[in-house]
């Protein structure tokens, strides 16, 4: 087997079974091995630490499959994936949906994997040399484990590049059609966009957190800022808000929440398309309040290189919220960047607030369901981030 190895000392994250190797870790590498293929690693004294996937155009230059010296083959991913897809099923048990992460990455022992579950769908993201290596015994592995009827594959996120990875939308396993499919969640529907949905089509990490605004809604006045296809706007209705405004910059994720609006009979919604920046600084100098804003933004700092710009932009959108809410009212803002650590972001809350004179405080912290577990030797992978603070009359 090729091998690389560390220089002296760099062992150490490795010890911690953390499953990342950089490049600027690696003394020499032993072989020639392909992008994806299967590697030892080794400390500088020839102990042997880890298997991992090599990934010779990126940073991370391997990331690790398993802390034993076995064998990455089939059996493998049947005995890793099994497992996964095992403990979604015990989370599905009087779960009412049937949408659900199946995998999640460096969390469930497959770097660079991310599989979501709809209906009788599954959709396969692979933004790793290694997992693209092994893409077809993925895909078969899931087809039989899950009991899906299909995969499509959405490895079109922007860090493919980085692995030197072209991006692939495509249906994988069984029928392409149809490319928009519906699933069920908290007694709503969703339309799943397969084709040119966000991320994998949905954001399953949300769905606890869609079902607490829904009980924080009734009665309020509700904005909702990057809606995209609904999913907190219509809980917000369905939980007899007052009103809900809904803003997005995507005509395509307008157009399919109104659908989805139509689907569930859940009217009216004010559906807005425009910039959140701008028409959140317009509802201020037009004097519009509410009583819940809820605020999800996309990721404005994938890593702590990023994390200054989007600690300013987070502050931004964050001061106008507060200026827009009445007293007792709420807001519930969420980070989905890595870069910006629990602690940076209350931080940055707490700045907004005080820049916009609001009495605030923290009445709940929230984060992603049980099906996106966090591995602790991977705190990476403990991206989502949500408080819900009440401003004080």
């Amino acid at each position: 087997m090729h091998a690389l190895i560390l220089k002296p000392g760099r062992e150490k994250s490795l010890k911690r079974r953390h499953p990342w190797v950089f490049s600027g870790a690696v003394a020499k590498v032993q072989g020639n091995p392909a992008p994806g293929e299967t590697v030892a690693i080794r400390s500088a004294t020839g102990q042997f630490l880890a298997v991992a996937a090599y990934s010779p155009t990126s940073q991370i230059v391997a990331r690790v499959w398993d802390w034993d010296d076995r064998a990455i083959d089939g059996a493998f991913f049947s005995r890793i994936i099994g497992r996964a897809v095992e403990q979604r099923r015990a989370l599905l048990d009087g779960n009412d949906t049937d949408a659900i992460r199946l995998v999640h990455g460096e969390s469930d022992g497959l770097p660079g994997v991310v599989a979501d579950r709809y209906a009788d769908t599954v959709v396969l993201q692979l933004t790793s040399a290694g997992a693209e290596r092994w893409r077809d015994v993925i895909a078969d592995k899931l087809l039989e484990l899950s009991g899906a009827s299909r995969i499509w594959e959405r490895s079109d996120a922007e860090v493919r590049a980085l692995e030197g990875l072209a991006p692939v939308i495509a249906a994988l396993r069984g029928k392409r059609e149809p490319t928009r499919i519906a699933i069920s969640e908290h007694g709503l529907q969703f339309e799943i966009d397969l084709a040119r949905g966000h991320k994998t089509g949905f954001y399953l990490d949300q769905r606890d957190n869609r079902r607490r605004v829904r009980a924080l809604a009734r009665g309020r006045e509700v904005l909702d800022g990057f809606c995209y296809s609904g999913g907190f706007s219509l809980n917000a209705r369905a939980g007899g808000a007052k009103s809900v405004t809904a803003v997005d910059s995507s005509a395509d994720a307008l157009a399919l929440a109104r659908s989805n609006a139509e689907l569930n009979k859940l009217s009216p919604v004010e559906w807005l398309e425009g910039d959140v920046f701008q028409l959140l600084r317009r509802f201020r100098d037009q004097g519009r309040n509410f009583d819940l804003v809820v605020l999800d933004p996309p990721k404005f700092a994938p890593t702590a290189a990023h994390a200054a710009k989007a600690a300013r932009a987070y502050k931004d959108i964050t001061l106008l919220a507060f200026k827009l809410l009445r007293p007792g009212g709420l807001r519930v803002t969420f980070s989905c960047s890595g870069g910006v650590s629990a602690d940076l972001f209350q931080k940055i809350i707490a700045g907004a607030a005080l820049d916009a004179g609001a009495d605030a405080q923290i009445i709940e912290r929230l984060g992603p369901g049980a099906d996106h577990p966090v591995a602790l030797n991977f705190p990476e992978g403990d991206y989502l981030k949500g408080l819900v603070c009440r401003v004080n009359g």
